[in-house]
């Protein structure tokens, strides 16, 4: 069995009862005293972390506020040339309405003017006509004369 003596009497029961708890004592002495040290090394560890979280916290606003101010400065400017393509589209409507309308009032213009002249060149080579058929008549009127006057002359 075990080698340990069994202790018969009650002085060696008490002597043995008091080793137990002097152990005890010394055993959960150094339990707490590692606790106490596992417990410190978690706040360290805690401090640590929140520190690193704070840093990194600050470093990250730190670089990502120009990226920021920049997305607003370039919202800024989006807004800003939608209202000129908006103003810019609404005026290419304006003209191309104006342009529709031009082209319109041209192309009846053209046909216009198209009449004019056809009705000008029509009456224009009436005119001609009627000028050379009196050119033609005068001129065979003077050949006639010309040959009377001709043949008065040689007889």
């Amino acid at each position: 069995m075990s080698d340990r003596k069994v202790p018969r009497s009650k002085e060696d029961l008490k002597k043995f009862r008091d080793e137990i708890v002097h152990q005890f004592h010394v055993v959960s002495e150094g339990v707490i005293d590692q606790v106490k040290l596992v417990a410190d090394g978690v706040a360290t560890v805690n401090n640590q972390l929140d520190r690193t979280r704070k840093e990194l916290k600050e470093e990250i606003d730190n670089k990502t506020q120009p990226i920021a101010q920049a997305v607003l400065e370039l919202s800024g400017r989006v807004n800003a040339l939608d209202s000129r393509v908006i103003a810019l589209d609404s005026r290419v409507i304006a003209l191309d309405s104006k342009v529709d309308r031009v082209h319109e009032e041209l192309k009846a213009e053209i046909k216009e003017t198209r009449q004019e002249i056809l009705a000008a060149v029509k009456f224009s080579y009436a005119e001609l006509d009627k000028r050379i058929t009196t050119l033609e008549k005068e001129f065979l009127e003077l050949k006639h004369r010309v040959e009377k006057i001709e043949t008065r002359s040689m007889s």
